[in-house]
This record gives C-alpha cells, sequence and structure tokens, in this order.
C-alpha cells in the first residue's frame, strides 16, 4: 500500500487550485451544454407536434401515450412526462411567431443576415433552465414579446425560479422602462435607450411595510432597510453611494436624498423621494442636483454625465412633460406604489389596507371586552355568590332545570311567534313584573347570563 504525499509546495498547491477552478468552470459549460441540447430537443418536438398536427390526428390521449412510449423506449431519460411534452409544444408554440417574423426585420434592413438573426434568438430561448420557461410559459402565454423580456431579463440577471415568479406577479414588464424622461433630447444615443430601459412606472415599494400616515424621512428609512429589495426594484447595475448625501456648494450645504451608481451606464443617478403630488419645483430642484454631481462627483474619461430620477406619490403627466421640456439635464419622473401591484382581474376582490386595520381594531376591542368579562366572572366566582337584580320570570327559569332553552345556539326562529307577542303587549301594558335583587350561586348566575345573551 502506497504512502500518502503531502506536498507543501507553493507553486503545487496554487496549480491544485487551478485545477479545481478549471473543473467546476468544465462542469457549469456542460450543464449548460445539456440544458442547451434539451430546451433544442423540446423545441423541435413542439415543432414536430404542432407540423403533422399530431394532437387533432390523435385524439386527447396523445400526450399520454407519446409520453408512455418514448419513456418505455428511454428508460433512464428524463423530461419525458405528459406535462413536459405538453409544455414543448406550448414553448414552440409561444416563441414561434418571433421566429416567422424575422424575414420582414431582414428586408427592412441590409445588413442583417437572417440565419444569424435566428441563431440569436435560439441561443437567448435556450440559455435558461427549462422550469423557468414552465413559469414563463403560464404567466405569457399569449405575448410572445413579453415572454422573450422575461428570458432575456432571466438570462443578464442570473434570476432564481423564486425572484422570477416575483417578477412575474408584479407587472414588472408593464412598468419597465415606463418613466417620463427626456434622455432623449438630453443623452447620446447610445446611452438614452439603456437610461430609459432602467426606469419603472410605477415603482414598487410595498417591500417597505410603511402603511397609514408615514413622512419622507420614514419612507426613506424603509427603503434603506431593505436595501437589498429596493436595489432589485430599482434594476440591474445600480450601486448605493448614500443616503443624504452632503453636497457643498460655496459657504452651503445641500443633500441629496439618494445617491447611486449604475454601472451598466457608469453614471451616478440622484433619486429624489416625495410623498406628495409633482409640481415644477422638484424638477428644479433635481436638476441643480445633477449638475452639481457633474461638478463635484464625475470624474471626466470615467464616468457619463449624471441622470436625475424623481419618484413621487402622483403625478399629472402633463405637467410632469412640460417640466422635462424646460430642462436641459437628463431627468425622469415617475410614481411609487405602496401596496402590493396586483392585477386588475383581482383588485377590488380583496379589502383595502384600511379595511383590514379597522377589522384588526374591532377584533382587539372585542378581546379586550372579553378579558374584562372573564376577569370580573373570577372575581365573582371566588365569592361562590352574589347579588343580582332579576325579575320573578328570570327567578323562575333560573329555578328551573331546563337549560336548553338558553343554549346560544338556538336562534329566534325557534320561538314561537304568538308568545313573542303576547310577551310584546304585556311590556307595553306595564304588566311585566318589577325586578328585585336575589343572591345568586355560581351555576344560576351562569344560567342566567346565558339567557340574557340569548335574548339580546
Amino acid at each position: 500500500m502506497s504512502e500518502s504525499i503531502n506536498i507543501l509546495d507553493k507553486d503545487y498547491l496554487q496549480w491544485v487550485e487551478e485545477l479545481c477552478k478549471r473543473y467546476r468552470k468544465s462542469q457549469i459549460r456542460a450543464a449548460v451544454k445539456v440544458n442547451t441540447e434539451m430546451l433544442r430537443f423540446y423545441w423541435e418536438l413542439g415543432l414536430d407536434i404542432e407540423t403533422k398536427e399530431a394532437s387533432n390526428k390523435y385524439g386527447s390521449g396523445f400526450y399520454a401515450a407519446l409520453s408512455r412510449d418514448l419513456r418505455h423506449k428511454l428508460p433512464d431519460a428524463d423530461g419525458l412526462s405528459e406535462t413536459s411534452v405538453r409544455y414543448a409544444k406550448r414553448f414552440y408554440c409561444l416563441y414561434s411567431p418571433l421566429e416567422k417574423s424575422l424575414p420582414q426585420a431582414v428586408e427592412k434592413s441590409e445588413n442583417t443576415n437572417l440565419p444569424q438573426l435566428v441563431e440569436d434568438l435560439h441561443t437567448i430561448l435556450f440559455s435558461i433552465p427549462w422550469g423557468h420557461h414552465r413559469y414563463i410559459i403560464d404567466k405569457c402565454s399569449e405575448d410572445a414579446h413579453k415572454a422573450l423580456f422575461y428570458v432575456r431579463q432571466t438570462m443578464e440577471n442570473g434570476w432564481s425560479r423564486s425572484m422570477l415568479l416575483n417578477f412575474l406577479g408584479t407587472d414588472f414588464y408593464e412598468r419597465s422602462g415606463k418613466a417620463l424622461t427626456n434622455f432623449k433630447k438630453t443623452l447620446p444615443d447610445t446611452n438614452s435607450d439603456l437610461a430609459q430601459e432602467i426606469t419603472k412606472d410605477p415603482y414598487d415599494f410595498s417591500f417597505t411595510g410603511v402603511r397609514g400616515k408615514y413622512n419622507e424621512r420614514k419612507l426613506k428609512d424603509a427603503l434603506l432597510a431593505n436595501i437589498t429589495k429596493f436595489l432589485l426594484e430599482l434594476g440591474t447595475g445600480f450601486a448605493y453611494v448614500g443616503k443624504e448625501y452632503r453636497l457643498q456648494i460655496d459657504e452651503k450645504e445641500k443633500f441629496i436624498d439618494l445617491l447611486f451608481y449604475n454601472l451598466k451606464l457608469s453614471c451616478y443617478v440622484v433619486v429624489e423621494v416625495k410623498i406628495g403630488e409633482f409640481d415644477f419645483p422638484d424638477a428644479g430642484q433635481l436638476s441643480g442636483y445633477v449638475v452639481a454631481c457633474n461638478h463635484l462627483l464625475r470624474q471626466e474619461g470615467r464616468d457619463n454625465p449624471t441622470i436625475g430620477l424623481l419618484i413621487c406619490k402622483q403625478k399629472s403627466n402633463t405637467i410632469a412633460q412640460y417640466a422635462l421640456e424646460g430642462s436641459s439635464q437628463p431627468i425622469g419622473i415617475s410614481e411609487y406604489e405602496l401596496s402590493k401591484l396586483y392585477p386588475k382581474k383581482v383588485e377590488g376582490t380583496i379589502p383595502s389596507i384600511k379595511e383590514l386595520e379597522e377589522k384588526i381594531e374591532e377584533k382587539e376591542i372585542q378581546k379586550e371586552q372579553d378579558v374584562q368579562e372573564v376577569e370580573q366572572e373570577n372575581v365573582e366566582e371566588g365569592t361562590g355568590e352574589t347579588t343580582e337584580e332579576i325579575t320573578a320570570e328570570e327567578s323562575e327559569i333560573v329555578n328551573s332545570s331546563d337549560t336548553d332553552a338558553m343554549e346560544p345556539e338556538e336562534t329566534s326562529q325557534d320561538i314561537d311567534e304568538e308568545e313573542l307577542n303576547e310577551e310584546t303587549k304585556e311590556n307595553s301594558a306595564g304588566h311585566s313584573p318589577e325586578p328585585y335583587h336575589r343572591t345568586l350561586s355560581r351555576k344560576e348566575r351562569r344560567k342566567l347570563k346565558r339567557m340574557r345573551k340569548f335574548r339580546n
């Protein structure tokens, strides 16, 4: 048996580390390659099913039969369940219209190569895991452009399935790039489109948990307390620089609400948060901060021009557009939402935050009242007996052994209407017996309490 050798040579140890890194990279490349080829198989399978019109030709049991036959021929293969076969057809049918529209793009551009465009589309589609595709197919089955947007975002940002689901549930596609801006006028063409893409409208601030009355400081503190989620909402490439960032201008100090640096744009981003409605002075203040950052922070040759983003609770699009036209600095204006962005179909079917708070408050009050009643009853039970004001009728019932009529599950429908009418007449005529005080035992007191509760 050979003896183990422990080599401590520095070059040898470094070589071992490099070999480990190469192996891990090979594993990743192999996994990516396997995923790519598997997705290519699903694409071609979906193409075959659609071309052959197999589901119409072989009937409703076609998918189950094909899955069974494939797994019988390939017992060691994964991903051939009936569900996967059905998704394969949906996968192809969702994106194939994009592939069929590519020749039109070639006709519009002389420098465009059709095979290259097709290959680029397939490269994007085959770059994310099959499990991610299934989520996207379910949520974007009627919109290929929307689905491709989420595929790109997943590829570029490395989203996990849970992160993808989160963005699919917050109308991320509909909100992306929707801020009102003047970037086309104030930024070079190479940067304006990219700058527009990093904006949203509205921004989803539901993760802050801010409810009821709040001020700007409370909102900004909540944003920074959830900085990871805040950066995800802002988008790819944002790096946090500071809060209430101090700028020394001559003898005065100015403070930026939130300052970020965007790595994709290579520029500072000034973010101002307003809890009220947007107005002209807000744009002027933001433009001033942008100019100040260009003079004090921006380094020529490294940083692109600073951009500003104002996120307010509410805005008039007309006023916002006028303000943007009047500014020479690149700024954008968006709104924010504190409540979760629900789909329109769900909106109105769930209680509002205010309604929920009112319900909770009612429950708390009722709980306090119940506790007080229990405490009072415990005090009374300590004596065993107590004196109550009681009528002769109540005394008769309490003394009786029949307690069924006092059970809370009985309803008013169980009481004879004639008896109720007669009782009403007696009470109106003044024939009801006068109350008197009587000492009741614990058992009698409980019977009396149940009876009165039922009558009320």
